[in-house]
C-alpha cells in the first residue's frame, strides 16, 4: 500500500509543473561544475553552478539540482559510469584516492570514456560532436597542469560535472537528439525478467536492485533502501540469491515510488525531522492547500512566523490566516471551516522513516481522508489544551515540543528515543492513547528534576501539566473516570483524593514562600514533592505541621489558612485519611492537582472572583 501510494503520488507530481521531479530514465543530481567546451570539442573552462541558500541566520551557497540521465547504482567496488555527467573522477580522471590506489581515477576515467562515447556516436548533433572529441583527446595529466585546474583543485575532487556548448543555453545532455539515444539505450539493454509487478498488478520488467533513498538523517550518505534482499533468511521459497525477485516490481514502479519519496525528503514544506523519525506527508492531489494545513494546524505556533509567500496561493494564504487569527485570540481551531475550500475526502498520507543499517524502517504510515486526518490533529490539540501560568489557556504545543520535554535539559547530548517520537506521532493522527512511555517518562522528570531559572528548568510546567492531562482523558475517554479533574482550569468542586491533595500541597507551598523575607535555598517542593506524590500518609502530616509555623510567619497567613481547611473538609481525612501510596494514574492527577492550583493563584481574577478571596 505504502509503494502503490508513492507511485500514484509520482504520477501527480509529473504534471505538476512546479517540482523538480525527475522524468522516467531521469535523476535529480546536484551539480557543482559545468565543463564549458567549443564547438570542436576544445575544454574552455568550468563554470561553478551554485545557488544561495538561507540556514538559520546564515547563507550559504549549494550546487543546484539539475535533471541528468539516471543515475547508476554502484555497489561495492563496481565501476559504473553515468552518461554525460559523474564526479571528477569519471569525468576528470582526478581523485584524492590515487595516492593510496593507483590508477583508481584512471580506470574510471577509461570506464567513462568507452560508455559514453559510444552513445554519443549514435547520435548525429553538433553537442554530441564536442563531447566526443573532448573524451577522445583529454589527458588528465595535461589538465592537472592548466590554470583552470589550480584555480578550482580545491572543490574539483568531491564535485559533480555536466557538459554545456560556449554561448549555449542548454546543457549539452538536455539536447533532445541526445535524449532519445538514451532513452533507446535504456530501452534496448534491458535483460530484466517478466514478471507480475506486486504495485500495479501488470507485467512489467521486474528490477533486481531498487534505487537508494536519500534525505533520512542518520541514514547511510548513498542511501538506504525500502525493499532489498541481502540474506537467505529473508527470502521466500525458490527465490534463493534472486534479490528482488523475491517481491516483483516493475521498472516503472520501482521509479515512481523511489523518486516520490526522494522529492518527499528533499522539501522542506512536506517534511517534519523527529529525533531518529522522519515523517513525510502528501494529499492524492496536486492542490498544495492540503499539506499547508496539515503543516500548519501540526505545528500551530509557527503560523504566528510565517510571512506570505508567493509559492502558495490565495486560498492557502487567507486560511493560514484564519489559524493564525485563533492562535492569537485563544480560539479553538475548529471555528474554522476548513472544509468550504478543500475537498474532505481527498486521501492524506503520512509516513514515518528511521534509518537502520543501510535500510530505511517504517514506524508508520497513515492513510486516512484529509478531514479525517485534521480532526484528529484537533482532538490531540484539544486534549492538550490547559491555563498556564500566566491564565491564558495554551492549546497547540508541538509533537516535537512534546517529545523533548521527556529529556533531562541538564545534558546537550541527550535526544528522545526515536522509538517513542514515532508513538507519539501515530497516537495523534489515528486518535489512539498516547504511548505510556510517554506518562512515565514526564513523571521521571518531574520526579528528577528541580526548579533552575539559569538552566531553564522547572520540575512541573504548563506542557508537562498538559501533557499528562491529555494521557489520561485518552485513556479513560470511554470509563468516564477523573472527568472532573482533567479539565483545562481548576476544578474547586471536585473531591478527588490525589487532586486534592495536589492541591493542598500547592498551597503550603505558597504559604512557604509568603513567610519567606528572601529567596529559598530549598523549598517544599524541592525536599518532599516526591514524596508526598507517592506516599502521602508519610509525608502530609509532617507538611501540615510546617505549614502552621509558614502561616504564623506570613502577612496574607490567614488566606492561606483558609484554604486549608477548605481543602481538608473536601478530604475529611477522619473518614478517609491519607492513602500510604498513589498509583502511577493517580500520581498523575496529583500533578494536576498541584497545577491548576497554582496556576489559578496568578491568573487575573474577575471582580467577582477578587471579592470572594477577600471576603
Amino acid at each position: 500500500m505504502i509503494l502503490q501510494a508513492l507511485n500514484r503520488y509520482y504520477q501527480i507530481l509529473l504534471k505538476d509543473q512546479e517540482p523538480n521531479v525527475a522524468p522516467p530514465g531521469f535523476s535529480s543530481v546536484p551539480i557543482h561544475f559545468a565543463i564549458i567546451l567549443s564547438e570542436t570539442g576544445k575544454l574552455l573552462g568550468l563554470t561553478p553552478l551554485s545557488v544561495e541558500e538561507q540556514r538559520g541566520k546564515k547563507v550559504i551557497e549549494r550546487p543546484i539540482q539539475l535533471m541528468v540521465p539516471q543515475r547508476v547504482m554502484r555497489t561495492g567496488n563496481k565501476i559504473l559510469s553515468n552518461f554525460l555527467w559523474d564526479n571528477a573522477a569519471y569525468v576528470l580522471g582526478l581523485s584524492k584516492k590515487d595516492d593510496k590506489r593507483p590508477n583508481y581515477a584512471k580506470v574510471r576515467f577509461s570506464s567513462f570514456k568507452i560508455f559514453n562515447l559510444s552513445l554519443l556516436q549514435q547520435a548525429d548533433c553538433r553537442p554530441s560532436i564536442a563531447v566526443y572529441n573532448f573524451l577522445s583527446n583529454y589527458d588528465p595529466d595535461v589538465f592537472q597542469q592548466t590554470q583552470t585546474f589550480h584555480d578550482n583543485s580545491d572543490s574539483l575532487m568531491n564535485a559533480n560535472f555536466v557538459f554545456k556548448l560556449v554561448n549555449s543555453d542548454k546543457y549539452i545532455h538536455e539536447d533532445q537528439v541526445i535524449r532519445n539515444v538514451w532513452k533507446h539505450y535504456l530501452n534496448k539493454n534491458s535483460d530484466a525478467p517478466i514478471g507480475l509487478c506486486l504495485v500495479t498488478g501488470d507485467k512489467a520488467e521486474i528490477v533486481l536492485t531498487h534505487h537508494k533513498i536519500k534525505g533520512i538523517p542518520g541514514g547511510k550518505p548513498a542511501g538506504t533502501a525500502i525493499v532489498s534482499f541481502n540474506e537467505r533468511a529473508y527470502e521466500s521459497f525458490n527465490r534463493t540469491n534472486q534479490q528482488g525477485l523475491n517481491a516483483p516490481i516493475g521498472k516503472d514502479a520501482m521509479f515512481g515510488y523511489t523518486s516520490a519519496l526522494n522529492y518527499l525528503l528533499q522539501s522542506q514544506h512536506q517534511k517534519i525531522v523527529l529525533s531518529g523519525t522522519t515523517v513525510v506527508y502528501w494529499a492524492e492531489s496536486i492542490d498544495k492547500t492540503y499539506v499547508n494545513l496539515f503543516s500548519a494546524i501540526l505545528n500551530p505556533a509557527s503560523v504566528h512566523s510565517q510571512e506570505k509567500s508567493s509559492g502558495r496561493d490565495i486560498k492557502t494564504e487567507i486560511l493560514l490566516e484564519n489559524i493564525a487569527h485563533c492562535i492569537k485570540n485563544g480560539m479553538p481551531l475548529d471555528d474554522i471551516d476548513l472544509y468550504n475550500d478543500v475537498d474532505g475526502t481527498i486521501r492524506f498520507y503520512v509516513l514515518g522513516l528511521s534509518p537502520n543499517a543501510a535500510r530505511a524502517s517504517i514506524r508508520f504510515f497513515n492513510n486516512d481522508p484529509f478531514k479525517k486526518t485534521i480532526s484528529n490533529l484537533l482532538k490531540h490539540h484539544r486534549d492538550m489544551a490547559i491555563m498556564n501560568e500566566y491564565g491564558e489557556i495554551d492549546r497547540f504545543y508541538s509533537i516535537s515540543q512534546i517529545i523533548w520535554e521527556t529529556v533531562t535539559k541538564k545534558s546537550k547530548k541527550q535526544e528522545p528515543s526515536p522509538l517513542l517520537s514515532g508513538s507519539v506521532f501515530r497516537s495523534v493522527l489515528m486518535n489512539l492513547p498516547y504511548p505510556a512511555a510517554l506518562y512515565n517518562a514526564i513523571l521521571l522528570r518531574i520526579r528528577s528534576d528541580q526548579d533552575n531559572k539559569e538552566k531553564g528548568i522547572k520540575k512541573i510546567n504548563h506542557l508537562r501539566a498538559a501533557i499528562i492531562k491529555a494521557f489520561l482523558i485518552r485513556k479513560y475517554r470511554n470509563q468516564n473516570k477523573y472527568q472532573e479533574e482533567l479539565q483545562m482550569t481548576l476544578n474547586k468542586d471536585s473531591t478527588n483524593q490525589a487532586y486534592l491533595l495536589g492541591r493542598l500541597f500547592a498551597v503550603m507551598e505558597k504559604a512557604q514562600q509568603d513567610a519567606a523575607e528572601k529567596e529559598l535555598n530549598a523549598t517544599i517542593k524541592d525536599r518532599y514533592f516526591t514524596s508526598a506524590c507517592a506516599t502521602p500518609a508519610t509525608t502530609f502530616p509532617i507538611l501540615l505541621r510546617l505549614s502552621q509555623h509558614h502561616i504564623s510567619k506570613a502577612k496574607y497567613g490567614k488566606t492561606s489558612d483558609r484554604r486549608i481547611q477548605e481543602i481538608m473538609q473536601l478530604l475529611d481525612v477522619e473518614e478517609s485519611p491519607f492513602p500510604k501510596h498513589l498509583n502511577l494514574d493517580e500520581q498523575g492527577i496529583f500533578v494536576l492537582g498541584y497545577y491548576h492550583q497554582r496556576a489559578d493563584f496568578y491568573h487575573k481574577k474577575t471582580d467577582l472572583e477578587t471579592t470572594s478571596e477577600e471576603e
